[in-house]
């Protein structure tokens, strides 16, 4: 059992209006996020995993699957299919066939499927850093070699430096994976941006495995996703994208994932791989993505509006922080904080010791960075900014 009884209620006000500032207790859940600093008092913005109880509607479709009272193997919807299908041609233009998804378990098996995939073993995987850690080490876990380049910061905005990146591939170079919008600094690639890079692709005859998870969280109003797929039926041929609801609704506890993939030969290797491996997904899943995409619609423009504000407020907070500077958050939930300035040995340690938990930028390829999760009520977050300012004040000793 569950130590204590924690308030996991639907978080609504009256009028059906979302409250995202209702705190939903997380301790005693299990909770890697909360879990990890257990007996101690550390705010938590470590991990992608908002503290929002999901939409009414995805908990109302799980109570129903649970009074149903059986938990067999189960295939996807046909409504799910309809509703993404529809969703994403809506969304993008996007024209997608039924038999173009592969589900899985989740997107980190997706990047190590997709890497397994293309290419003969020590086949070389190229990416950019930083970036979500799986990215690196799904390409070591499927006997590959890793070849990183490093994002360009100009004028406050990370982008990605073609010369560098085309000089990087060699002959053995068969996959380049793609973080859009990007993990972990924010950015929303744009089309010039995406042309170019395949550009370089189809040169070379490289696959693109596309993470695309955070494509439902753009928080600036003039961005747009692209998804990468679309930029031209011949480039859609050489393409693994990657989705999933969990990011955009906080549905990562439950495991559901897809792969979109138009070329018939990529995506029967994709499956090949996959096969006898990589379990289905559960039936808890599949009607919490179904109820989430279908009926989710005014949760995510509210929670959307709610993370433009949180990102508001801390970048309004960062200007009072002299030693601290972050890039615009122009989608995600996840701010990237160079604290190079500060002249921290280890800065995840001593805002650990501040009382805030802080992803480590070393493990994204990024040393001296630390990353901060705003998914959660603006009173926590005041509170850890605070924390943080009050710890750097003490080192200047003001």
């Amino acid at each position: 059992m569950l130590s204590g009884t924690p308030n996991t209620g639907v978080a609504l006000k009256s009028g059906n209006n979302i409250d995202f500032d209702r705190a939903v207790e997380r301790r005693g859940t299990y909770s890697e996020k909360w879990e990890k600093y257990a007996g101690r008092d550390v705010i938590p913005l470590w991990l992608a995993d908002m503290d929002f109880a999901s939409p009414p509607s995805v908990i109302e479709a799980l109570h129903r699957r649970v009074d149903h009272g059986v938990f067999g193997y189960t295939r996807a919807p046909d409504e799910l299919y309809e509703v993404l299908i529809s969703t994403l041609h809506d969304e993008y233009g996007w024209s997608v066939q039924k038999e173009w998804f592969v589900w899985l378990p989740g997107l980190v098996t997706g990047l190590n499927v997709a890497c397994r995939a293309v290419g003969a073993d020590r086949a070389t995987v190229l990416t950019t850093v930083p970036v979500y850690p799986y990215f690196m080490s799904a390409a070591q876990w499927s006997d590959r070699e890793l070849t990183t380049v490093p994002l360009t910061r100009e004028n406050g905005q990370w982008s990605i430096d073609f010369g560098r990146l085309e000089s990087a591939i060699t002959r053995r170079t068969r996959l380049f994976i793609l973080c859009n919008p990007h993990n972990p600094v924010g950015r929303v690639y744009t089309r010039d941006e995406l042309e170019r890079l395949a550009e370089i692709c189809e040169k070379h005859d490289l696959v693109i495995c596309s993470d695309e998870i955070h494509c439902s969280l753009v928080l600036d109003e003039d961005k747009v996703h692209i998804p990468t797929a679309t930029l031209s039926p011949e480039l859609s041929s050489r393409i693994i994208t990657l989705m999933s609801p969990s990011k955009t609704f906080n549905l990562p506890g439950l495991g559901l994932a897809f792969a979109i993939i138009p070329d018939p030969d990529l995506r029967r290797r994709f499956n090949g791989v996959k096969a006898g491996i990589v379990p289905g997904v559960n039936a808890l899943a599949y009607d919490a993505a179904l109820a989430a995409y279908r009926d989710g619609s005014e949760w995510h423009t509210a929670l959307l509006s709610y993370l433009r504000a949180n990102r508001d407020a801390l970048e309004q907070a960062m200007l009072n922080l002299p030693e601290l500077t972050m890039s615009r958050v122009e989608a995600t939930y996840l701010a990237w904080i160079d604290t190079r300035a500060a002249g921290l040995d280890d800065p995840e340690s001593f805002f650990e010791q501040a009382g805030v938990g802080l992803a480590c930028g070393r493990a994204f390829g990024g040393p001296g960075f630390v990353r901060l999760g705003f998914g959660c009520p603006r009173k926590t977050l005041m509170e850890a900014l605070d924390r943080m300012g009050n710890a750097l004040s003490k080192r200047r000793g003001i």
